[in-house]
């Protein structure tokens, strides 16, 4: 049976804050349910009007505006379904919580057009096709592992995007991060595209709110296991402010260090310096759910890399622990 499309309408009045951004990016911010690729063809095809009128995507802003959605969600014909193995924490009927290994990109895109957390997802559950991005709600890095939210129908996709919004999904990450870090703390730093090299984020006093909690987990040869949790969702946001207060997260290729500290034995080196992605993990998250309203819980535990290199850093021999 072939898919139906979607109805998608949507209005916003644009904030003062927006002045001078382009139409879409600012478009991408505020729904980011959806691609900016997805939004600027809108644009361009008359879906999206300001005050009424068709524009451009790189239409500037200067708050104030009427911003109107009317289009139709076409399903993800486009993007192939493959069985690639999944674990799933939470299969609820309104949405799926999945433990997205380290290394898998979250969805199709240029490099990426298959191979993919989306291709799985609809391979899972063929359903999905019709949601935005199929289903996902938020998403992590291509190298960070642990836990990502799917919702399974339009009703829970609009209701956890929302929560999204409003703060209301609560996310923990644990890092492994350089140096040693005697108390947890707060960055309060706002965040925004890097002038030059347009895929880094950077502290930047024009950018977006940006804020992350840390805690101290266990203290280790040469960094620190840190208990990380946000109150806002921005890209690449743990592992900016991280390197903003001179501790980066290990392994991290665009934002970390190279080598390793002194004081570690051949072992440890060793391990820290084949580290080759940022040791970053999204342990657990709770949100309500769609339906009940009853809090949801979910856990991931330590992905076994990086658990092999916590405790190695741990043992004073530099012998895994058992």
């Amino acid at each position: 049976m072939t898919e139906q499309a979607e109805r998608i309408e949507r209005r916003v009045v644009m904030t003062p804050e927006v002045a001078g951004q382009r139409l879409d990016q600012a478009l991408a911010g505020l729904w980011s349910d959806f691609s900016r690729s997805r939004l600027a063809g809108w644009i361009k095809s008359g879906e999206i009007r300001v005050d009424g009128r068709q524009v451009k995507p790189r239409h500037a802003l200067v708050g104030h505006e009427v911003v109107s959605l009317s289009a139709e969600l076409v399903p993800h014909a486009e993007i192939a379904a493959e069985e690639i193995e999944l674990d799933i924490l939470i299969d609820d009927p309104e949405f799926l919580v999945v433990n997205k290994p380290a290394g898998l990109v979250v969805h199709p895109g240029s490099g990426n057009a298959d191979g993919t957390l989306v291709n799985a997802l609809l391979h899972f559950d063929p359903a999905l096709a019709p949601l935005p991005r199929a289903g996902l709600v938020h998403r992590l890095d291509k190298d960070t592992s642990g836990c990502l939210v799917v919702a399974r129908t339009s009703g829970a996709h609009k209701y956890l995007v929302a929560a999204l919004k409003k703060r209301s999904i609560k996310r923990r990450y644990q890092a492994l991060v350089w140096g040693h870090m005697v108390a947890g703390g707060a960055v309060d730093q706002p965040l925004g595209r890097h002038p030059v090299d347009r895929r880094r984020q950077v502290v930047r006093h024009d950018g977006r709110r940006a804020l992350t909690h840390y805690r101290v987990a266990r203290r280790l040869a040469g960094g620190t296991l840190l208990d990380v949790e946000l109150e806002t969702g921005r890209t690449h946001q743990i592992r900016v402010h991280m390197a903003h207060i001179q501790h980066p997260i290990v392994g991290d290729p665009m934002y970390g260090r190279r080598g390793a500290p002194a004081g570690l034995n051949e072992a440890q080196r060793k391990a820290w310096r084949e580290f080759s992605r940022q040791a970053l993990h999204a342990c657990a998250i709770a949100f309500e759910h769609p339906a009940s309203g009853e809090t949801v819980h979910a856990s991931a535990p330590l992905p076994a890399d990086m658990q092999a290199l916590v405790d190695l850093l741990e043992s004073s021999d530099g012998m895994a622990a058992s």
